[in-house]
């Protein structure tokens, strides 16, 4: 355990951050969750919809740092891509 101030300090702000990045990406992942579900369905139209949700979800993580750039726009193309395989 720590025994410096600053070192202390800095343990309860990266508990903060670290609570902030988990929710965000446990969000994220619910978005991602009803995607799928939607494509599992069959359901193009309600696909669509979870898919601009989801997208824009993981566009606000990369854009707070929670995910890279290239890792937001791989989700989201992957995403994008299943949802236009839907017949």
């Amino acid at each position: 355990m720590a025994n410096i101030k600053s070192a202390k300090k800095r343990i309860l702000v990266i508990d903060k951050k670290t609570a902030r990045n988990k929710a965000i990406k446990s969000k994220v992942k619910t978005y991602i969750k009803k995607v799928e579900a939607a494509i599992a369905a069959g359901d193009k139209a309600a696909a669509q919809a979870a898919l601009n949700a989801a997208s824009s979800e993981i566009s606000k993580a990369a854009s707070k740092g929670v995910y890279h750039k290239n890792t937001a726009a791989r989700k989201i193309s992957r995403l994008a891509l299943a949802v236009n395989k839907i017949a």
